[in-house]
């Protein structure tokens, strides 16, 4: 297992920097000058944009830029905006916001998600598995930004369920709402996954060799259909949670959240190249050890792999 982990970890480094590569040459090719940018309607001292070209290293060839940007980044470098702020910092109020919402909306469509899907999965062709699919079917269908509006609508101006938009503290009320939405694509997708799993299991040899046996319903749902279920609801959870940091960006402008993905965004409008590209890279290593932790948690959820795994 932990030769197998090893080698897990050192495929990860061409994955980050394969990715890097592609958001640095995607960001260095956006159309625009950034420099030229900063003095709006005024007219370009070209002494003092060469100085600022000089200083971001935008004067050097690409390779160059992204080779000293690589080193930089390895001592948590990541230089400073346009504007003068350390990324670091922006980062270190952004990154904390944006954690805890998708923690929030992580539990919130892994919990809801799977209870659901068991539900319905162990009552296959009854109305409540039938609610829960048109339901399910409803929120992939509908867009977040869509569902977003909704909720905050009737949630929050017109019943007062919630508060409208996150206030500075970013409590964990402020933030319920908008977990609720960022996590109800993915609820869908996990309810619709566990109830295929579960009734597919329910009806195979092993289980109903368990019941002839004697163990009770609750001990077959558990240690027989739930955890042979829930292999690809975890690979599909852990993906998720790398995906719902990055995704945040409708969810946090929606309700005025100050997060990665409205940071991310305020960088993309104001052509601050350091700063897209420092924050996507943190995101690109949080997805890959999220998907580190999956293959990691299979041998827990299922012995054949973790046998496997050892042996690799």
């Amino acid at each position: 297992m932990f030769r197998y982990f090893i080698r897990r970890l050192l495929q990860m480094i061409p994955v980050i920097l394969g990715a890097t590569l592609l958001i640095y040459a995607l960001v260095f090719a956006l159309p625009g000058d950034p420099v030229a940018a900063m003095f709006g309607s005024r007219p370009v001292n070209q002494q003092v944009a060469a100085q600022i070209r000089a200083e971001y290293n935008l004067d050097k060839p690409f390779f160059v830029q992204y080779l000293l940007f690589l080193k930089n980044a390895v001592t948590l470098d990541f230089g400073r905006t346009f504007s003068g702020q350390p990324v670091l910092s922006i980062m270190g109020r952004a990154f904390p916001v944006t954690i805890k919402l998708a923690i929030m909306a992580f539990v919130f469509e892994g919990l809801f998600g799977i209870v659901f899907g068991v539900i319905s999965g162990l009552n296959k062709g009854k109305w409540f598995d039938s609610v829960i699919l048109v339901l399910s079917l409803l929120l992939i269908s509908v867009p977040t930004f869509v569902t977003g509006f909704v909720m905050q609508y009737f949630l929050g101006v017109k019943w007062h369920v919630f508060p409208v938009t996150a206030s500075s503290n970013n409590s964990f009320l402020d933030l319920l709402m908008p977990a609720m939405v960022l996590g109800s694509a993915s609820m869908a997708y996990i309810i619709r996954l566990t109830r295929t799993e579960v009734s597919s299991n329910r009806t195979l040899d092993y289980v109903r060799t368990a019941r002839a046996k004697g163990m009770s319903n609750k001990n077959v749902i558990v240690r027989h259909i739930l955890r042979n279920s829930l292999i690809p609801v975890v690979t599909y959870l852990g993906a998720d949670l790398g995906a719902l940091m990055g995704g945040a960006m409708i969810s946090e402008r929606i309700f005025n959240i100050f997060g990665v993905g409205y940071a991310l965004y305020d960088g993309i409008y104001r052509g601050e190249q350091t700063l897209v590209v420092s924050l996507v890279t943190v995101l690109v290593f949080i997805f890959v050890i999220c998907n580190l932790a999956v293959d990691m948690l299979y041998a827990v959820l299922d012995p054949r792999i973790r046998y496997h795994a050892s042996q690799a």
